[in-house]
C-alpha cells in the first residue's frame, strides 16, 4: 500500500482487490481489516460499487462475510457477477459462493 497521503482509500482497496487470485474470493471486511480500517467494510463496498467501470479491478471476487453476492446488482447485468465467478471455477448456488471457507482469500495472511 503506497505511503502517499493523497492516495485514496478507494485506490488502496483496488490495489488489494487486484491481488485476489482467480478462483478465490474475499470479503469487504477482510479488505477493510487489511487496510487498518476494520470497521470500514461498508466503505470497501462503496469502492467496489465505483469499480465496475474499471477493467483491471476484479470486483466480482469481493463478496460479503458469508459469501453472498451482495454486490451483484451493481454489475451491468444481475447475473454478471455470478457468471464471472463461475468462469473462474467458483460454484455459486442461490447467490452464495459454495465452499466459501475453502476458497476464501484473506489478505492479512496471504500478503505477509
Amino acid at each position: 500500500m503506497p505511503e502517499d497521503k493523497h492516495y485514496s482509500f478507494f485506490q488502496n482497496v483496488y490495489d488489494v482487490v487486484r491481488l485476489i487470485p482467480k478462483g478465490r474470493v474475499t470479503s469487504y471486511g477482510a479488505i477493510a481489516n487489511y487496510l487498518g480500517a476494520k470497521r470500514s467494510a461498508r466503505m470497501v463496498g462503496w469502492a467496489m460499487n465505483a469499480a465496475h467501470g474499471l477493467d483491471n479491478v476484479p470486483a466480482h471476487r469481493v463478496v460479503n462475510r458469508v459469501g453472498l453476492l451482495s454486490g451483484k446488482n451493481h454489475f451491468s447485468e444481475p447475473d454478471r457477477m455470478e457468471q464471472l465467478l463461475k468462469d473462474e471455477g467458483i460454484t455459486v448456488v442461490e447467490d452464495k459462493v459454495s465452499d466459501f471457507k475453502r476458497i476464501f482469500w484473506d489478505p492479512m495472511t496471504e500478503l505477509i
